[in-house]
């Protein structure tokens, strides 16, 4: 609590030596002794803080330092508060080291350059595309990984096991099996001189789009080598052909986004044709389509008028409901709706499969048509729309809706409306004959504000699997007798009322006003003394706390678009990112776009750079 008296010498001195010379100390004579080690209160160690680079590699945790302050969370209101001045001084002391990095503490760094293998969705949606065919056997590959911020996409996690090679090479046989080769434009011979010369325009046009690149003419060449191979066997033209269109598929070039080393240890821009392979696998899961990659085989994607002109397309292009699709189900955490939500069918016999699937769909529908109107940000916290089959519309209170898909609703009210009244997010963050506010809190805390409650103190003791009243007591009563003990409280402070709030969804997501004959108690506290009573008062609650929600659903799209987790030097970018989207009014196609702008983008780091 006492970090908070740093900020009244933060003034003095050169802003790169101000940690050292002035916060360091302070830490060292009035913080340390609660806030050093693996015990650190409320888990956070100040201990190895000890320069403004160190204080960059996880500004998150001053960011949060600062939002307390703000909030009046720290120090605690039955702690001695520091004065006015004092408080403000450290805010703006602070903010400034943090928004206005000293380039010699935080280095400019483009990120560890990766290589990539396509993902089972990127798997499924390249070979429909490179082969016009509705197969998708990448579903029967290994589970992907879900690291950097929890995608699948994160380089780090897409491992190559043994039996993966396996399935590579059953799902290079079965795609060329059914694969219509003239119906995609591959010549047959009119006659026999010209069959090697019509096998090589079909294998260079059908590497070219499979490597996303023009193909070297030593790669086709050996292709060629075994479309030969294969004749003198004595196989049939399609045979041998399919021979070396195997090989592509089986290719390092096809199944891994590979990125060329530069030439020294600066870091270098990427080529116009691997930044079209950074773009459609961002905004499609899928390669580069005829325009974009002719487009960058011109060297025309470096023109910024170009560049955005190409967003701009494959974002209106039906394809990028594999965006809205892949990273909302993710980020949302509802992508797990059918595996670990398990509502008990005895106490919920209306939760049926088709009502699961409608459930899943909305957020991704919503977030498709944010993207396909344009729209803002704003609207995932509050809107007075949603996506919804008939089932779930009644599930909803709206009765007039007959279309058998999913379609567009306007809701009754204000209760419902944004991603905190989604049902798939309510019954995800349930248990099977229960709400859990606690769940529901940490939730918002994790996915909507990026500011995650540490972990629970070990052998914590658990509640009731059950909602009804025992022993005299509503859950909710139960819940504030486990908040009394000090080890839980300064956690279910910030948890509960957020949780709270939310309480009129049933583990279901149904509306309710009772639970086992009792009023429903929607009401709270958070943290820095506001009370909030309901959705409605929680969506008004978290819209003014925006910054937050923008701030960390920039860093979840940018680690998407990236393929790897954000690390401390990508802190400017981040901020870069928020500015310019708050600036057009939050909408989600411009940090879209932004992203396709910054540096991590449309950089690697050159060989020898350490990292």
């Amino acid at each position: 609590m006492l970090l908070l008296l740093a900020g009244a010498v933060l003034w003095g001195g050169a802003r790169g030596d101000a940690f050292v010379t002035d916060v360091r100390p302070l830490l060292e004579s009035h913080c340390l002794e609660c806030h050093r080690g693996s015990r650190s209160k409320g888990g956070v160690n100040l201990a190895p803080f000890t320069n403004a680079a160190s204080l960059y590699r996880d500004p998150k945790l001053w960011e949060s330092v600062v939002r307390q302050v703000e909030e009046r969370a720290m120090p605690p209101r039955d702690e001695e508060q520091p004065a006015e001045e004092v408080r403000l001084r450290f805010h703006d002391g602070l903010t400034a080291l943090l928004e206005d990095p000293d380039p010699q503490a935080l280095p400019r760094d483009p990120g560890a350059p990766v290589v990539r293998r396509l993902n089972r969705t990127e798997y499924n949606l390249t070979v429909q595309e490179l082969l016009r065919t509705p197969l998708r056997p990448a579903d029967q590959f290994p589970s992907d990984g879900g690291g950097g911020a929890g995608f699948d996409n994160n380089a780090d996690t897409l491992f190559v096991p043994p039996l993966l090679m396996e399935k590579y090479l059953e799902a290079a046989e079965e795609v060329l099996l059914a694969a219509d080769l003239p119906a995609l434009g591959m010549a047959t011979p009119v006659w026999y001189r010209s069959d090697r010369s019509t096998a090589a325009r079909n294998l260079s046009g059908f590497a070219r789009r499979a490597f996303r690149r023009p193909v070297a003419a030593e790669e086709l060449e050996r292709l060629l080598g075994l479309y030969d191979a294969a004749r003198a066997e004595g196989r049939c033209f399609d045979i041998a052909q399919k021979v070396a269109l195997k090989a592509v598929l089986l290719a390092p070039q096809f199944l891994f986004r590979i990125e060329a080393e530069g030439p020294g240890p600066e870091p270098r821009r990427l080529t116009d044709l691997e930044v079209a392979s950074r773009l459609s696998y961002f905004l499609w899961s899928a390669p580069p389509d005829e325009e974009l990659l002719r487009l960058a085989e011109q060297g025309r994607l470096a023109d910024p008028g170009v560049h955005e002109a190409q967003v701009r397309r494959l974002l209106r292009d039906p394809r990028s409901r594999a965006l809205s699709g892949q990273f909302t189900g993710q980020w949302l955490g509802t992508r797990a709706l059918h595996t670990t939500a398990q509502p008990d069918r005895g106490r919920f016999p209306e939760f049926t499969e088709a009502l699961r699937d409608a459930m899943a769909a909305e957020p991704e529908e919503f977030v498709a048509a944010v993207i396909r109107d344009n729209g803002s940000l704003r609207d995932l916290l509050d809107c007075e729309y949603t996506f919804a089959t008939a089932d779930l519309a009644r599930w909803y209170g709206v009765t007039n809706v007959s279309s058998p898909g999913v379609t567009r609703i306007t809701l009754p009210d204000r209760t419902r409306g944004g991603i905190t009244g989604m049902a798939a997010v309510l019954t995800q963050t349930s248990y099977p004959l229960r709400t859990s506010p606690v769940l529901r809190g940490k939730w918002i805390l994790e996915e909507v504000l990026g500011t995650p409650p540490p972990p629970p103190p070990p052998l914590v003791a658990t509640l009731s699997p059950d909602d009804r009243v025992q022993e005299g007591l509503t859950f909710r009563q139960r819940l504030e007798a486990h908040r009394s003990n000090p080890n839980c409280a300064s956690c279910h402070s910030r948890l509960d009322p957020l949780g709270f709030a939310l309480e009129n969804f049933d583990p279901v997501g149904r509306w309710r006003t009772t639970v086992d004959g009792h009023p429903v108690d929607a009401a709270g506290m958070l943290a820095g003394g506001e009370s909030v009573r309901g959705p409605v008062e929680l969506k008004r609650a978290l819209l003014a706390r925006k910054p937050l929600f923008l701030r960390h659903v920039t860093e979840k799209l940018l680690s998407y678009a990236l393929g790897r987790g954000l690390e401390y030097y990508d802190n400017p970018t981040v901020k870069d990112l928020v500015r310019r989207t708050a600036a057009d009014n939050d909408r989600l196609n411009t940090l879209i776009l932004e992203i396709t702008r910054s540096y991590p983008f449309l950089w690697r780091r050159g060989r020898n750079e350490a990292g």
